[in-house]
């Protein structure tokens, strides 16, 4: 309900809404606390249950207070994407209005969280699919005009008048709680229903010992190869700078990996150091103590040049001429990926899609097949990216010496994201090392998988 104030709040304009689940664990109580606070509203809480278990659900109804309907719907718009939902009562369909024009949104576009999210059209509640942060909702039709389904849809995707979500009523977010467990939890398919790692508990850290985390992930690594699940890596050129390239080929050779994101540059330097042994010119030996190549900074074009001569990374494999590293186990073992450029790319690649729209529909498709564990490592731009097109159900951990990426990722709203703090080289080391694989750190040369 809208309207005069019943005696408890001296600010005019109110609505009521529930809470439901582990609300307090979870932290989504105090965070709607906040938000009413930040907004200069205030709240009365009518009824508030808590769980006697630690298994049960909680439950809070709170009147929400506001000055103005301006602020009151903001704020509703802000606790809605909690998981806050109005009164069964107050329960009213979502508003719809056509696009404008190709390319266009309504003014009052719903914008996403990237938590799982209903919409209530013709007294129907439907899930939204591709659920993902930032874009828009809208509504499938049949043939007669009637809603049945509803789905997200990038700004730059959208077609003029298609019937997009507007404001925040009749929407439903489901928030993705804190495991009920300390340990990992389950098995792939119980990542579908928000579970996480335990070191999660701590977005970031910095001072808690690695090898427990990274034993963790790499359990989860063998439960989602042994149920056919998919496991993303997005990677940067520091995998290869710090002479961690065998390590993550020897996870997409030994079936780890099933997809990998990435740009222009891990490619290059991949590329480069399966046909010099070098990163940016400098040895990979683990024996020549970093030495520097005469001529060594021009390795890396050189490399660039040779794949575009053969017309692509795969056409250079089928060649003979590319036989070993990252980019050579994704062509034998049929490991898909994406490689996306930017305005400082070298060459590129031929395989790389320099039209970023593009290369986040490729992303997309490849996303919306399903993803089970996101490892994100030792790149900024790309995990950020990454972290945005991902739904809150799937496990994601960024890997990264710089902590302020996992914060960037949380302050962007990837709130799924877990954070290690350690470089790139010394991750996947240990990684393959809880996982039974003894890669060397210089370049060897792999076995086929047939």
């Amino acid at each position: 309900m809208q309207g005069q104030n019943n005696g408890r709040s001296s600010l005019p304009f109110y609505k009521t809404i529930e809470l439901r689940g582990h609300i307090i664990d979870s932290h989504i109580l105090s965070q709607v606390m906040d938000l009413v606070m930040d907004y200069n509203a205030e709240f009365y809480i009518e009824q508030f249950e808590v769980g006697k278990h630690k298994y049960d659900p909680s439950y809070a109804r709170l009147i929400l207070y506001a000055p103005t309907p301006e602020t009151l719907d903001e704020l509703m718009e802000a606790v809605t994407k909690l998981g806050a939902q109005l009164l069964e009562s107050e329960e009213v369909d979502a508003r719809t209005e056509p696009a404008p024009k190709d390319g266009v949104l309504p003014e009052d576009f719903y914008s996403t969280t990237n938590m799982p999210t209903e919409v209530r059209i013709d007294g129907k509640w439907f899930p939204v699919e591709n659920i993902e942060m930032d874009v828009a909702i809208a509504i499938r039709l049949n043939e007669e005009g009637k809603p049945i389904g509803a789905y997200t849809v990038p700004m730059s995707d959208v077609r003029k008048g298609t019937p997009i979500v507007v404001g925040h009523q009749g929407i439903k977010v489901s928030p993705i709680e804190r495991p009920r467990s300390p340990a990992l939890l389950g098995s792939p398919s119980r990542a579908s229903q928000g579970h996480v790692f335990s070191f999660m508990s701590s977005a970031v850290s910095t001072e808690r010992p690695k090898a427990a985390a990274i034993a963790e992930i790499a359990q989860r690594m063998r439960e989602i190869r042994d149920s056919g699940g998919t496991t993303l890596v997005v990677g940067g050129p520091a995998i290869v700078h710090t002479g961690a390239g065998p390590q993550l080929a020897a996870l997409i050779r030994h079936g780890f990996v099933h997809l990998l994101f990435a740009g222009n540059a891990l490619a290059a330097h991949d590329i480069e150091s399966a046909f010099f042994n070098t990163s940016l010119g400098v040895s990979l030996d683990a024996n020549s103590e970093g030495a520097t190549y005469e001529h060594g900074h021009e390795h890396h074009i050189r490399a660039i040049n040779k794949i575009r001569y053969y017309g692509g990374i795969r056409q250079a494999v089928e060649a003979g001429v590319l036989k070993q590293g990252i980019m050579y186990e994704c062509i034998v073992n049929n490991v898909p990926y994406v490689l996306a450029g930017s305005i400082r790319d070298d060459g590129p690649i031929p395989d790389v899609i320099t039209d970023v729209i593009e290369a986040q529909r490729a992303m997309r498709r490849h996303i919306q097949a399903g993803v089970d564990l996101a490892l994100l490592i030792g790149t900024t731009l790309h995990s950020i990216a990454v972290g945005n097109l991902l739904p809150a159900n799937v496990l994601t951990v960024c890997v990264d010496i710089n902590p302020s990426v996992v914060t960037k990722l949380l302050d962007r709203g990837s709130l799924q994201t877990a954070g290690l703090v350690i470089d790139a080289g010394g991750f996947l080391r240990e990684l393959c090392y809880q996982l039974g694989l003894r890669e060397k750190s210089s370049i060897d040369s792999p076995t086929k998988v047939q």
